[in-house]
């Protein structure tokens, strides 16, 4: 079966001055599914969304979204689409109705209060529909924000962060709204800086990195990249290093230590390695154990081992080295 695939890119490349925010950026998204976007802070990420949503203009590469070329057809690529960013845009001095009814009537959508109302009774905001913005809670206001996002139920949905800073329970009535949207058919685009966020909805994951998809797949696939996670905790530290000397042993790979804790971690490739004999080992070369676990990584374990090397420098093809803060703020003063 052909995949049709709602956003399609190659080799899109975004410079600010001399620094390569985006370069050669690859991305395939199947229809009605959730593909999120990770990357370490400065990795392009929000660059990659402004340039899928026609808010910057690459400067090479090309991109069909919805079926409509990027470069070519921008207003087109704007009807099919919307966006949600970091931070609320609607107007605290507006009704949460009006705010809704404003956007409707923006994009022509008849009967603009019978949709207002839908979408506030969507998000859990119909009680407070005529009350100001400014009085809402920052969840309720970043729901208010999505609602008015979906005012034309757009063919492609992208969020930016769009739980940053939400409470446990604004973030789960998003991933609701999330889950339900890809049910009826639209896709999401998601950059998230909450790995469970990415975990709970992608279908799958593009990890970007130095402003080009580094590693693409399932939040499954991702962790079978790197193994089983062992972890051990020792009655005291005075044992901690005999302790990671049967980790690195059984493991291959040099440990992780939480002093804290007193607990020594490492993963494994070794599928052979099981929890008894991890414990017959550790008793053997006399270390006394609190606890003692093997587990799958989570896509913590993942992200941090794919992104290993240094987040705070990138060096482009010109040989020219720009720190994380440099390259947002020439995207700022872009």
């Amino acid at each position: 079966m052909t995949t049709t695939y709602a956003v399609l890119s190659e080799g899109l490349e975004k410079r600010f001055g001399d620094v390569r925010a985006v370069q050669g950026l690859d991305l395939a998204v199947a229809e009605g599914t959730v593909c999120g976007i990770l990357g370490p802070n400065g990795a392009g990420k929000t660059t990659a969304v402004r340039l899928l949503t026609t808010l910057l203009r690459p400067d090479a590469g090309s991109a069909r979204i919805a079926g409509h070329d990027l470069v070519r057809e921008p207003a087109a690529v704007r009807r099919r689409i919307g966006v949600t960013g970091q931070y609320a845009s609607v107007d605290g001095d507006l009704t949460g109705r009006e705010n809704l009814q404003l956007f409707a009537r923006l994009h022509r959508v008849r009967a603009p209060g019978r949709r207002a109302d839908e979408l506030l009774d969507r998000f859990g905001l119909a009680e407070a529909a005529g009350r100001p913005a400014s009085t809402y809670s920052g969840g309720m206001r970043r729901r208010l924000d999505l609602a008015a996002s979906l005012i034309r139920r757009p063919d492609v949905l992208f969020l930016d962060e769009p739980t940053t800073g939400l409470d446990p329970v604004s973030r789960g009535l998003i991933w609701e709204a999330v889950r339900a949207l890809t049910a009826e058919g639209t896709t999401v685009l998601l950059t998230t800086q909450y790995l469970e966020e990415a975990d709970q909805l992608a279908d799958d994951i593009a990890l970007v990195d130095r402003g080009r998809v580094a590693h693409t797949g399932s939040p499954a696939q991702f962790k079978a990249l790197i193994g089983t996670y062992v972890e051990v905790v020792v009655a005291d530290a005075d044992v901690m290093t005999k302790a990671a000397g049967v980790v690195d042993q059984l493991t291959g790979a040099e440990p992780s230590f939480d002093h804290e804790r007193h607990a020594v971690g490492a993963i494994t490739r070794d599928r052979t390695l099981t929890l008894p004999r991890l414990v017959r080992e550790l008793d053997a070369a006399g270390v006394p154990l609190l606890d003692a676990s093997l587990r799958p990584p989570t896509l913590d374990d993942v992200f941090i081992r794919l992104t290993a090397g240094d987040p705070a420098d990138s060096t482009d093809s010109t040989g020219s080295t720009s720190s994380i803060d440099s390259i947002d703020d020439k995207e700022r003063a872009a």
